[in-house]
């Protein structure tokens, strides 16, 4: 009975270790979304799976380590015990409770590596969320707003000027702006930034894809850059438990050529714009 508890409490392990091999052939990983492979379709979220990777690898390292750990100690013990109480040829135990040099070792170890995860990530994060690291492209200003709510995403544009061209976005709504609920269109290949809010409760503007997530909290208005590298739908979703209409409340993130980009923005100022009476019915109006 003794083997068979070691036998399953080594068992676990090792399936831990083969579900995660077989993961990602599985699709039980990154999700796969237009690149088909479930690589980031950024070039902040490579520079973010470096380190999710690399992180990995230590972890793993540590975990089969100490499951081989494991597994030695609980072998050992069961075939130490096998021996009559008392007989001669009865191994005794090694005991080493209160050593200094392992106290030492599990102390400084880990610290060393805590460390250094924390000094390689810094300038990752500092890419993505400290302003003065932004890229030079966006510093420029965002190319549209989006407003979390409970159970949707509203996102205001700037209009477009008498060649076709976008104005600026204001802080505040002007009466050019251009507004879509659970549409973002944003121009690929190239990075672009947002300004994130929220109108009530606290949300997370998440592009899986991309490895792009921001909470958005109620009074802060957040910026948020990201780069598609791709022209196609990507997911958007709601990272934050937001209440009972979380599970819905997803949008369309849309990444496209700028050509592409300016005659959409056409159709939706045409469209918002129109004032519903034929221009055949205001030009004989204006005859008469």
């Amino acid at each position: 009975m003794k083997r068979f508890w070691c036998t399953f409490f080594v068992f676990w392990p090792i399936m831990a270790v083969i579900l995660c091999w077989v993961a990602p052939a599985q699709n039980w990983w990154f999700p796969r979304g237009a690149s088909g492979t479930g690589a980031a379709m950024s070039p902040l979220g490579e520079r973010i799976d470096d380190l999710f990777y690399m992180i990995l690898i230590i972890t793993a390292v540590t975990f089969v380590g100490t499951q081989i750990g494991l597994g030695y100690v609980l072998f050992t013990g069961a075939r130490r015990s096998d021996a009559p109480h008392g007989a001669e040829d009865a191994e005794k135990t090694w005991f080493t409770h209160g050593s200094h040099n392992l106290e030492v070792m599990w102390s400084v170890v880990p610290a060393a590596v805590l460390l250094f995860i924390a000094l390689y990530q810094m300038e990752v994060w500092a890419e993505f969320r400290v302003k003065d690291s932004f890229p030079d492209e966006v510093r420029t200003g965002p190319i549209a707003e989006v407003t979390a709510r409970q159970f949707e995403w509203r996102i205001r544009y700037p209009g477009l000027d008498a060649n076709g061209n976008p104005l600026e976005l204001m802080p505040d709504p002007q009466p050019t702006d251009l507004y879509t609920v659970n549409e973002l269109h944003v121009t690929s290949a190239e990075p672009v930034m947002i300004w994130l809010r929220s109108e009530d409760v606290q949300h997370s503007f998440f592009l899986p894809e991309l490895r792009v997530k921001q909470d958005a909290v109620p009074g802060l208005v957040i910026p948020v850059w990201f780069e598609a590298t791709k022209s196609t739908d990507y997911s958007w979703l709601c990272a934050e438990l937001c209440g009972w209409g979380h599970y819905k409340m997803k949008g369309r993130f849309v990444a496209e050529p700028e050509e592409d980009l300016r005659e959409w923005m056409q159709e939706l100022q045409n469209e918002q714009m129109d004032d519903g009476v034929p221009d055949d019915v205001g030009d004989s109006q204006v005859a008469d």
